[in-house]
């Protein structure tokens, strides 16, 4: 990889993506979950100390084993981020460009637009993730398609504060973790995590790189760890496409977006999705290993940020797209958006592969 600059002046531009192995070595965990709700899309999760909560389109739920959802809150436009706040308070940002904590409309710059993530740290402060400045949350795959790079990183006081750009420039920021001054996030285009701090804005380090999916949320686990969502997978035609320019232009302008050859939440739900760059099934059997638009992963990552071990749903599995993922009650919750369900992980302690 390190030498790919200089051959690339001899062979054309490669394409290469890291493979599947070693803390990412592929299984079926996720599709062996428990079932803990069958939801439309679910996308957020968060704990308050006691309830579970999830996001469904427009509405907040609050999750319990073996009951039916119940609905904590509705909404005018889809909830796009959801974060708990060391004083129980909850701040919900709105696919219409609203953001509300404790049920107060705050006002918010007009670069505000694209929320993805939200977060406290422990001193109450508000983190932002603002994905693009040119598209909605909900189009991220024109965003990624169209190599954008305009999101931003942002900050709130406590007690009525003003919002502050913390850093900008970011490729989708999908994802924050609150580390008292700093801020670890995950940005999905340049498929890796990248610490800031938080007063300055100064970029510390990238603390994972090359990631082989395009991260997606943050949330601590109990033994000072991480757990990541990894949202999609990367894939060899997708980063070939995002290559040439020209056809990419095309391709955007003259076909529908479910129909781009662009990640994607789920897969196989239709004959006119492209088959990507090879074989997907042989004797009728789906292969787990085949090329795929969509995948699900959750990454464990250990106190410094580095990948411990991953839960995965394969190419043949139907739990893709992973949003979010948390930790609730002793067992890892996850949200497959593309599999619309909530499933539950039961979590040995001590466990580490």
């Amino acid at each position: 990889m390190i030498l790919d600059p200089i051959l690339d002046i001899f062979r054309g531009k490669a394409v290469t993506i890291p493979p599947m192995d070693g803390a990412f070595r592929p299984n079926n965990r996720l599709d062996e979950a428990a079932l803990l709700a069958a939801l439309s899309a679910p996308d957020n999760l968060a704990s308050d100390g006691g309830r579970l909560l999830a996001t469904s389109g427009d509405t907040v739920l609050s999750i319990r084993p073996g009951a039916t959802p119940e609905v904590v809150e509705r909404f005018e436009a889809p909830v796009t981020a959801l974060a708990v706040s060391p004083a129980g308070e909850l701040a919900v940002a709105l696919a219409s460009g609203k953001l509300l904590l404790a049920g107060k409309d705050l006002a918010l710059p007009r670069a505000l637009r694209c929320i993805t993530a939200l977060a406290f740290n422990p001193n109450g402060v508000l983190l932002i993730a603002n994905g693009s400045a040119g598209h909605g949350p909900s189009e991220w795959a024109a965003d990624l398609m169209r190599k954008g790079s305009s999101g931003s990183l942002w900050a709130r006081e406590p007690g009525g504060g003003t919002f502050r750009e913390v850093a900008a420039g970011l490729a989708f920021p999908n994802g924050l973790l609150a580390e008292g001054d700093t801020i670890t996030v995950s940005e999905s285009w340049r498929h890796r995590l990248v610490r800031f701090e938080r007063a300055s804005g100064r970029r510390l380090e990238t603390v994972a790189d090359h990631l082989p999916g395009y991260p997606a949320r943050l949330s601590r686990a109990t033994d000072g760890g991480a757990w990541l969502s990894v949202f999609a997978p990367r894939n060899r035609l997708v980063e070939f496409v995002l290559l040439e320019d020209r056809y990419r232009e095309d391709m955007l302008a003259g076909t529908p977006p479910e129909t781009w050859i662009a990640p994607a939440l789920s897969s196989r739900k239709s004959f006119l999705e492209p088959l990507q760059c090879g074989a997907i099934k042989t004797m009728g059997v789906h292969k787990p290993w085949s090329p795929s638009r969509s995948y699900g992963m959750v990454v464990k990552l250990d106190a410094g940020l580095a990948p411990q071990y991953s839960l995965h749903s394969r190419a043949d599995g139907v739990r893709h797209g992973i949003c979010s993922a948390v930790e609730h009650e002793g067992r890892l919750i996850a949200a497959s958006k593309g599999g619309d369900c909530v499933i539950a992980v039961d979590l040995p302690r001590g466990e580490t592969h």
